[in-house]
């Protein structure tokens, strides 16, 4: 039961209105002045305090930071007979809920308790009412989607509705919109399994832009008409992220562009930002550069050539901008980037490459605390959007705006939390990432993988003859039969990258101009 207290030094006058909250299942106490009012809320538990303003003795506005003080969360109504703004500015001031001008409506009193009482289970009831009424409609959808921008906007709407739902009580439709976004998902793998090929070696109205398509085909455009451009590629970056700091850039920016792109296979930096940079899928990459492109079982760093890769992109292009580039992996690195944004504000086209997101996902596997406070996509959002807000990068991203820049975020690939292990065999030379493998001696159950048995047919690199590629679907990983159950503990309900989902494909690609 909601239990009122209701403070008035003309109490009695206030009965009819008191009776009706009675009727309504309220239970109602009473007081007719501050003092005992701030007795009565610290021996008691309330749901929400109607304050009268004006009251001889102790007033409302000096009862107010009393009871605040005993129980700062419990919403307090303040009833006064004057709008003048110094009193009204007291008492938002001092932190009321509302406000209601005398005389008292009981029906103004029932839905002030309404709003500020029962807003949550108002709100989880509409938006569980809501998704009942949208499954049908994204059901239908995933029925009659044949092209990459429709599964965009399917994925779009249920990161919208994971968002919505994740503060809601009802257990029950979370639990629904997961299933669902399970079964799209699967969907979607068999989708990009009968396309991908095609995608990769012909070009049509329904081809998606590509890591390897992105810089010519949505990039360069930008920086050609805006007077200063800089490109965020924040690694790790997923859409539902995105949604999660945005509205802390709407101060500053306008968002002129909210899209997505579709990464290449696999999903992870070594080929999908390499592509990004080269504006060449990995195949090319290493046939035109060998020095430059390191195969999966070679020793060495597999992304040092960035810079190089967008400088010569941009020379076929015939672009001769003025560019930066910088890679952020360690916090100084920010700070140091902060000290020297003159260069930034220089250049016609800047580049910064932001690590902090893999690094977080990484910590997550190996650091238990990490673990606990990331346990699901919707903490893990609310931990990004706390790195994100006490940020070097959210501070440059300000300084950008002020200085007029038009801003490009987006990422090289998304990440999934795993938690389905698919048990494969393979020699010492397979690779170790746990969304897919390539290698030459690969032991598995075809109905389980998207199986690539000739790379160069989707334009990936082979590290011998024989050598092909596997990739996990949904939230399945990949782990040896050896040691296997040590690997499945350790790995499962983490997040990784380089295999088939809505997280790891379908990237944020988003364009923001800066407020004037």
């Amino acid at each position: 039961m909601v239990k009122i207290l209701w403070i008035d030094d003309e109490i009695e006058l206030l009965k009819p209105h008191i009776l009706t909250l009675q009727s309504k299942g309220y239970e109602v106490d009473t007081c007719n002045n501050g003092y005992d009012a701030v007795e009565m809320a610290a021996e008691r538990a309330y749901d929400v305090i109607i304050l009268d303003e004006m009251m001889p003795g102790m007033t409302g506005l000096e009862t107010l930071p009393l009871i605040k003080d005993i129980c700062p969360t419990t919403p307090v109504i303040m009833v006064t007979k004057s709008e003048e703004e110094d009193i009204m500015d007291k008492a938002i001031g001092s932190k009321i809920a509302d406000y209601i001008i005398k005389p008292v409506n009981p029906n103004q009193i029932v839905l002030l308790i309404k709003k500020h009482v029962h807003s949550q289970q108002l709100v989880t009831e509409q938006t569980t009412a809501d998704y009942r009424a949208e499954f049908g409609r994204i059901s239908q959808m995933v029925q009659t989607a044949s092209t990459f921008r429709q599964w965009s906007t399917i994925y779009r709407k249920l990161v919208s509705w994971d968002i919505e739902l994740s503060s809601s009580s009802d257990t029950s439709i979370r639990e629904i919109l997961q299933y669902q976004k399970n079964e799209v998902n699967q969907e979607f793998c068999r989708f990009v399994c009968r396309n991908y090929a095609d995608w990769i070696n012909r070009r049509d109205d329904d081809t998606p832009v590509m890591s390897h398509t992105l810089m010519r085909n949505r990039i360069l455009p930008i920086v050609d008409t805006s007077p200063k451009t800089t490109l965020l590629l924040i690694d790790n970056f997923r859409y539902d992220q995105w949604r999660t700091i945005s509205g802390m850039l709407r101060g500053h920016f306008e968002v002129e562009t909210d899209d997505t792109y579709c990464s290449i296979l696999p999903t992870a930096t070594q080929y999908a930002r390499n592509a990004v940079f080269a504006g060449l899928m990995p195949l090319a990459i290493d046939k035109l550069m060998p020095q430059k492109w390191l195969n999966d079982n070679e020793e060495g760093g597999k992304n040092q050539y960035e810079e190089e890769f967008l400088r010569r992109q941009l020379a076929q292009a015939g672009k001769n901008y003025k560019v930066t580039f910088d890679k952020l992996v360690r916090p100084e690195s920010g700070r140091k980037l902060i000290e020297n944004m003159r260069r930034i504000y220089d250049a016609d086209f800047s580049v910064i490459v932001y690590n902090f997101l893999d690094i977080l996902s990484h910590a997550r596997t190996e650091t238990e605390i990490i673990r606990q406070l990331t346990e699901d996509d919707a903490s893990f959002r609310s931990l990004t959007r706390s790195w994100f807000e006490h940020s070097e990068l959210f501070t440059m991203l300000k300084l950008l705006a002020e200085h007029g820049h038009t801003v490009i975020i987006t990422s090289d690939h998304g990440t999934v939390r795993v938690d389905n292990p698919i048990r494969v065999q393979g020699d010492r030379e397979t690779s170790a990432n746990l969304r897919y493998k390539t290698g030459r001696n690969l032991a598995y159950n075809s109905r389980d993988v998207f199986e690539i048995t000739r790379p160069e047919e989707v334009q990936l690199p082979a590290s011998n003859l024989t050598s092909s590629y596997i990739f996990a679907y949904n939230h399945d990983f990949l782990v040896y039969n050896n040691d296997a159950n040590r690997h499945i503990r350790y790995y499962r309900d983490t997040f990784q990258h380089g295999g088939i989902s809505m997280e790891e494909m379908i990237v944020p690609y988003i364009v923001l101009q800066p407020k004037r």
